[in-house]
Parts: structure tokens; sequence; C-alpha cells
């Protein structure tokens, strides 16, 4: 993996995939996995994989990714000859910054964009990256659709 990588880019259309999943689950947390590929210091969201919360307590605080639902996206990524580049969720009510418990939780290597949502929609998006044991904030940015169409897959 590039270890020195601060950008993480999202299509237009992906982007937007993210932001209504989270609107959609408000105020349950949504989460997802994030597919694509790394360049030169930065990665290139392709396509999402909506995850359903697999928390059976307190939705709007946390979230969990099955141990199916990982392997799913890993076996699709490959499939697709993209990679598994980490996994968004949101925090309903809440500032997009890592919890304790994301913290807890969160794997070296992957990035995890926060959606903050609210009842009146979305109020920001940030990405994190866990680096020596701490998060490091990775910079977003929206990229204009490309002749490559990005995908979205919630199956």
């Amino acid at each position: 993996m590039i270890s020195d990588i601060r950008l993480i880019e999202f299509s237009e259309a992906t982007f937007a995939a993210i932001m209504a999943h989270a609107r959609r689950s408000y105020p349950d947390e949504c989460c997802g996995a994030l597919l694509g590929r790394e360049k030169t210091r930065r990665r290139a969201v392709e396509s999402i994989i909506e995850i359903d919360n697999g928390t059976t307590e307190n939705r709007g605080r946390r979230f969990s990714v099955a141990p199916g639902d990982y392997l799913r996206a890993e076996q699709e990524a490959d499939s697709r000859g993209l990679i598994l580049l980490g996994f968004y969720h949101s925090h309903p009510d809440h500032p997009a910054s890592p919890s304790e418990t994301d913290r807890r939780f969160a794997q070296p290597g992957f990035s995890y964009p926060i959606v903050s949502v609210t009842a009146d929609g979305v109020a920001e998006v940030r990405s994190w990256r866990v680096r020596d044991a701490w998060y490091e904030e990775e910079r977003v940015r929206r990229v204009p659709e490309t002749s490559a169409t990005s995908n979205t897959s919630n199956d």
C-alpha cells in the first residue's frame, strides 16, 4: 500500500450516492465499502457498496460490518480489478470526526470517510486514516465525471 496518501477523491455520482445513503439511514448510522485505486499520493474511489448496519443496539451511534459483508466487498473489488480502500459511515447529529469506538475498530491503511448528517441533511464530510495508532485527516475532493462510469452496488 502507498503509505503517504493524503487525498481521497470521489466522482460526483459516488459522492452523491454516499450522501443519499446517509440521509436515507438517518437517524441511524449507515456504512459502506469504498472500492477504487491507489494512485500517486491519492486514492480514487470508483464505486461503493452499501452495507446493512449490522449493529443491533444503539444504531444511531454505532455501526458494524459483518464478516460476510467484508468478504463480499473484498471479492467484489478483486473481481473488478480494484482494491478495498476502506469504509464510510455516518454520524447522525454529530461531527464528522472519529469517535473513540471508531478509533478502537479502525484498521491501519484504510480510509474512513465520516458523514455528519442531521434531519436537515448532510452537514459535512471528512475522511480519516489510521497512522501510528492515531487518525490523520485526508483531504476530500470531488472530481467531475469522466468517461469511466462510477458504479454503486447495494445488493
